[in-house]
């Protein structure tokens, strides 16, 4: 997830408003949300394209050696995304919109180049049925977050430091068990750690509207901040449920 500020807020402030005060913040908070899932889907869908061209073309040959590790190049566009994230978390209060919106878009081209190798792996009807799955399932659980009045913060603490659990189980399996069960079990809770952020994250940056809209450079990075997020969100648990339910090329 992208690391930035979380003031939460269980109401908007303008509750004690009038009417029509409520309905303008109603409308803005609409568009505010549509333009945080217009850049994170349209960051998804150019990751796909990406992917699927780069793998097509065999361009993708080139991330990997003769011995089957990954190359130089392979490993620069492989950490490239995760700098980006960083970049994109720390410096968002110094960098522009236009900035902003540049990585999150090299971002989303760098991560189809990095995701292409699964078109190596997997078959094609198996990445499209999982990945419209997973589409179905992120709308119901970002829409859970959207509308629920429950806090939703004490559960992704948890969340948060099962992913952390979950990161050092991953290194923990690829370097000592190299377990395919252990690896299950790992993808398995991966799902369900990125299934719960979903909606935390989509609750989370519900709650920014209500402190950034009187400054609207301020809310157009805070909604691609949240874009980036929400797409941490999906891409991951595309990926998890890849490994647990995708059809491996013989």
């Amino acid at each position: 997830m992208a690391n930035w500020s979380d003031p939460r807020t269980t109401g908007a402030p303008y509750a004690a408003g009038t009417a029509t005060e409520a309905g303008a913040v109603d409308a803005g908070l609409r568009s505010y949300m549509l333009s945080v899932y217009n850049f994170m889907m349209s960051g998804v869908l150019l990751t796909g394209l990406v992917a699927m061209l780069f793998a097509q073309s065999g361009a993708v040959s080139m991330l990997y050696n003769p011995q089957g590790g990954a190359s130089g190049l392979g490993w620069i566009i492989m950490l490239s995304p995760l700098a980006i994230v960083f970049a994109m978390s720390l410096g968002m209060n110094r960098m522009s919109k236009g900035t902003l919106q540049a990585l999150f878009w090299g971002f989303a081209v760098l991560m189809g180049m990095s995701l292409s190798s699964i078109f190596l792996v997997y078959t094609s009807a198996s990445i499209a049925s999982v990945f419209f799955a997973t589409a179905a399932g992120f709308a119901g659980l970002s829409l859970y977050g959207y509308t629920t009045k429950r806090d939703l913060g004490p559960i992704g603490t948890f969340l948060i430091m099962g992913l952390f659990g979950l990161i050092v189980a991953m290194l923990l399996n690829a370097f000592v068990f190299q377990s395919q069960q252990f690896d299950l079990v790992v993808s398995a809770l991966g799902v369900l750690i990125f299934a719960g952020l979903t909606a935390y994250d989509t609750q989370k940056i519900k709650s920014m509207y209500f402190h950034v809209s009187h400054n609207g450079e301020l809310q157009s990075k805070v909604e691609i901040m949240g874009a980036l997020t929400l797409y941490l969100d999906f891409i991951n648990m595309f990926l998890f449920l890849l490994r647990l339910f995708g059809s491996q090329r013989n």
